[in-house]
């Protein structure tokens, strides 16, 4: 008996999957079908698949064709399945043309022509809404919004805006954005979100004008240092019904919800320390400080809480610019101490100390994609990690795109008493002369 397999997501099932199926069950007498698991696809980036695993599982059934169904969960999976099955022939679409060829030592490989005219990035283009994005910047780098949103159904980036012409005419150069506006009034017009990448200083005006005009918000984080200014922003987005969304991309991806999991659900017993330092070298971001610091005190008000008893927070100034700033927090059963530099440089680690083990992410920790575990009276280290590539901008999209479909506006990433505590701390930081 001649064995056959094929892989694929089989999103929006379609005639070219069934024809697909139906010629390379046509090489041999026994056909295996692997389809993407949901994980598997998010991991690798590809954020764009509309139906769950279990309709896409029972499409395949549907079409008589397929003697097994097997889920590919991770990279690496053919080798291990061809040997497996003991599987004859590898049969796949010809646009994969070169990138199996090495599977050829293990079996045929056969590469198919496609059906023309038909595909499931043509069928989410005509059936799902699209967003247009519009970016306001007074920096030249777009922080890789404009590839990753083409990774989410229905999302591109479209309209750019900035006050400063040298710096627009840098920004399309690189990047080449549809349509250019003279102003950010007639930018607002022509988008469905605006994604906010300047100066903190600015920040707050520009976002209030977005969302006054009932558009969707993403901006760099913070808002502003005034915590009025921020209640009024929150304020503003749930009158006019729009998503006012933080861009920290940190807490979409599925490394840092692992850690959330085992910090909050107990898996390390009580939180005793949450330890963390930053910094980061970029002399274009002249708000750089107020960055890392959100970075800092989003997970320590997620871990540790708001309930902090007292906060000692101590700067270091060059003139009105913060150099370094070490925060300490004083909680019922634990301590958070986060050291932030800023021209002056620390080690970037994280360190979470409970009483049934230790947490710990390296280097550039808010996006990593890999923590370990430390367990007491062991010297065996637990290691937690996902795949996934780009900056993570993509994820915060996707979760955009799964709250625009579920009509719903408050965000499940960044809660908005975390961003209004994260706010209340800066702006104390900020009115605090150096010591």
């Amino acid at each position: 008996m001649k064995k056959v397999i094929t892989y694929g997501t089989f999103d929006l099932f379609h005639k070219g999957h069934y024809n697909i199926l139906k010629r390379a069950k046509e090489y041999g007498d026994y056909l295996i079908v692997g389809v993407t698991g949901e994980n598997y696809d998010i991991g690798r980036g590809k954020l764009s698949v509309h139906d769950n695993l279990a309709t896409r599982i029972e499409n395949v059934k549907n079409t008589g064709l397929v003697d097994e169904i097997i889920v590919e969960e991770y990279l690496g999976q053919k080798i291990g399945d061809i040997i497996k099955y003991d599987v004859d022939s590898f049969v796949i679409g010809n646009d994969w043309k070169g990138k199996f060829d090495h599977l050829s030592r293990y079996c045929n490989m056969i590469y198919l022509e496609r059906t023309k005219g038909i595909s499931s990035t043509q069928l989410r283009e005509e059936n799902f809404n699209q967003y247009n994005i519009g970016i306001i910047c007074d920096i030249e780098d777009d922080n890789q919004i404009i590839k990753e949103s083409k990774l989410v159904n229905g999302f591109n980036v479209k309209n750019i805006y900035c006050e400063d012409k040298k710096i627009l005419e840098i920004f399309q150069e690189k990047y080449n954005v549809e349509n250019v506006f003279n102003s950010y009034e007639d930018m607002i017009k022509k988008s469905d979100i605006i994604y906010v990448r300047c100066s903190i200083m600015k920040r707050y005006n520009y976002i209030l004008q977005a969302l006054k005009a009932g558009k969707h918000v993403i901006y760099d984080s913070p808002a502003t240092f005034k915590s009025e200014e921020m209640k009024e922003l929150i304020k503003l987005s749930k009158e006019n019904n729009v998503i006012l969304m933080e861009n920290i991309k940190m807490v979409h991806i599925y490394v840092f919800n692992q850690l959330l999991w085992m910090t909050q659900g107990g898996l390390i017993g009580d939180i005793l320390s949450f330890n963390c330092s930053i910094s980061k070298n970029d002399e274009s971001r002249s708000n750089l400080f107020y960055d890392l610091s959100t970075l800092s005190l989003l997970p320590m008000l997620k871990i540790m809480g708001q309930d902090y008893e007292k906060a000692d927070l101590k700067v270091t100034k060059d003139g009105e610019e913060i150099e370094f700033a070490s925060m300490n927090f004083v909680y019922p059963k634990g301590r958070a101490v986060i050291n932030v530099g800023n021209k002056i440089r620390v080690g970037n680690q994280l360190e979470i100390i409970g009483t049934e083990g230790t947490i710990r992410m390296k280097d550039d920790w808010w996006r990593s994609k890999i923590f370990e575990l430390h367990k007491p009276g062991t010297s065996d280290v637990e290691l937690y990690n996902t795949n996934f590539e780009g900056n993570g901008f993509k994820y915060l999209i996707k979760a955009m795109s799964t709250m625009l479909n579920n009509n719903r506006i408050d965000s499940m990433g960044v809660f908005e008493d975390e961003s209004l505590k994260i706010v209340e701390i800066l702006e104390k930081i900020n009115n605090i002369e150096s010591k």
